[in-house]
């Protein structure tokens, strides 16, 4: 399960960059607004739920020592998704800031989470 959770955590990284990209360059360029943007969002932010419940999985199953660093950048990344949402109506105007912008935040919390284990 261990190297599951190092894997999947290249299609965390991955999809959330995608996933901020496009929402960024739809706040510029208009054709890029398209309902698949959000359906793409969602579950790019859907593969850092996974991977919480993987690491959780991990501590709690097979009684490994993850850091406490390494869990708080995991429990950030779900708390985010959770705040990204709830900001949604204040900023609609900025929508697409907001979700690019944080998307690429949930993409550095990986990217920081990954190459933590990796000392």
């Amino acid at each position: 399960m261990l190297a599951w959770h190092t894997a999947w955590a290249w299609v965390v990284i991955g999809a959330n960059a995608m996933a901020g990209a496009w929402a960024l360059g739809a706040h510029r360029v208009p054709a890029l607004r398209r309902r698949e943007l959000w359906w793409f969002t969602v579950a790019a932010e859907l593969t850092v739920v996974m991977q919480v419940l993987l690491g959780v999985a991990l501590v709690a199953g097979e009684d490994r020592d993850a850091g406490p660093l390494h869990q708080l950048y995991g429990y950030a990344g779900f708390v985010a998704i959770g705040i990204l949402y709830s900001y949604r109506a204040q900023l609609r105007e900025r929508l697409y800031l907001l979700y690019g912008f944080g998307g690429l935040f949930l993409m550095g919390l990986g990217i920081r989470a990954l190459f933590l284990d990796m000392r």
